[in-house]
C-alpha cells in the first residue's frame, strides 16, 4: 500500500495468523491492536472506546480449522456478537475506512459440490437471496456482509474481502496447509491426508492477501473482492507438491471418514487481478514453509 501519512489504524485480532502480517506490512503507523489472547477483549474495547481511527481492520473472531467449524458449530456464533458490536461501534465512531474479513465459507455449498464446480465470482452470493453456505460459520460470514451493507447504506465505508485458502510460514496446525508441511519435515510415511484428499482449494499466500487488502483500500475498491489465485489444487496434489520439495515419496494414507468439507473451492479472480496480482506461487510459499 502506498503510504501517503502516517495513518491511525485499528487492528482486531492482530495477533492471529492474518493479523500479525498486516502488522508487519503497517509497521511505521500508529496501530492499536487488540486480540483476546493478549488480555483485550474486542467487545470490551467496541463498548468503552471512541477513538477516531484512519482505517479498521476487523480480524477478530474464533478461529479454528474444519474440525472445528464442524466439531463445534455453536462456538462461531460468538463472531456475530463480535461483528454487530464493531458495526454499531463503528458508526458511532466513523473511522475514515473499514476492513471486513468475510470468508469464501460464504458460497453456496451447491456450487461447490463433485457435480456442480464453480468457479466462484463475487456475484455468486446475492445478500437478497441467499442460498445455504458453509455450515455455521459461512452464515456468520454472510450475517457479516449484510451487516456491512446495512453499514455503508447509512454513510461507512466499508472494504468487504472474501479469502479463499490463505497459507503462510507460521500458520496454526488447525489447518491443511501447515499440517501438511510439518507431516513432509517429518518425513512421515504414510503421509496422512482427511478423506479421499480429492477436495479441491484455492491457496494464497499471506503475504498477497494482506497486500491486495490494503491495495484495494489505497485505490478505493467497491464491493466484495475474492482473494484467491484461480489455481484449483487438491490435497492430493499438495501432498506431493510438500514432499517433492521435501525429496521423498511417501506412501499416502487416507483418513476416511475425517472432516473433509466441500469438494470444489475454486475463486474467479477477475476482479482482484484489475488491482493486484498475487506474487508468491504455492510453490514458492511450500519451499519458503519448509526451510522455516
Amino acid at each position: 500500500m502506498r503510504i501517503v501519512k502516517r495513518m491511525k489504524i485499528l487492528i482486531t485480532g492482530n495477533a492471529g495468523f492474518v493479523g500479525r502480517e498486516f502488522m508487519k506490512q503497517l509497521d511505521g503507523h500508529d496501530i492499536t491492536g487488540i486480540d483476546i489472547v493478549n488480555g483485550i477483549d474486542a467487545r470490551d474495547f467496541f463498548a468503552k472506546d471512541d477513538t477516531k481511527f484512519d482505517l479498521v481492520i476487523h480480524l477478530a473472531a474464533i478461529v479454528g480449522g474444519r474440525a472445528t467449524i464442524e466439531g463445534n458449530p455453536l462456538k462461531v456464533a460468538t463472531d456475530l456478537a463480535i461483528d454487530s458490536d464493531m458495526f454499531q461501534w463503528a458508526l458511532r465512531t466513523r473511522p475514515g475506512r473499514t476492513v471486513y474479513y468475510s470468508s469464501s465459507a460464504a458460497y453456496p455449498t451447491a456450487y461447490q459440490t463433485h457435480t456442480m464446480k464453480y468457479i466462484l465470482n463475487e456475484n455468486h452470493i446475492d445478500l437478497d437471496s441467499i442460498m445455504s453456505p458453509d455450515l455455521t460459520y459461512g452464515w456468520a460470514k454472510l450475517t457479516g456482509e449484510t451487516l456491512a451493507k446495512y453499514a455503508s447504506n447509512e454513510g461507512l465505508r466499508v472494504h468487504v474481502f472474501r479469502p479463499f485458502s490463505g497459507y503462510g510460514e507460521d500458520q496454526d496446525l488447525d489447518y491443511p496447509f501447515p499440517s501438511f508441511i510439518a507431516r513432509g519435515k517429518r518425513k512421515d510415511n504414510p503421509f496422512e491426508i482427511w478423506g479421499t484428499g480429492e477436495q479441491v482449494r484455492d491457496f494464497i499466500h499471506i503475504e498477497d492477501v494482506v497486500s491486495a487488502t490494503l491495495e484495494a483500500v489505497n485505490q478505493n475498491i467497491q464491493g466484495p473482492v475474492n482473494l484467491g489465485c484461480g489455481r484449483a489444487t487438491s490435497f492430493n496434489e499438495l501432498a506431493e507438491l510438500v514432499s517433492t520439495e521435501v525429496g521423498y515419496t511417501p506412501e499416502i494414507k487416507h483418513i476416511l471418514g475425517a472432516p473433509e468439507g466441500v469438494s470444489y473451492r475454486v475463486c474467479d479472480p477477475s476482479k482482484l487481478l484489475t488491482f493486484y496480482t498475487p506474487k508468491i506461487s504455492l510453490e514458492e510459499g511450500i519451499r519458503r514453509a519448509i526451510r522455516s
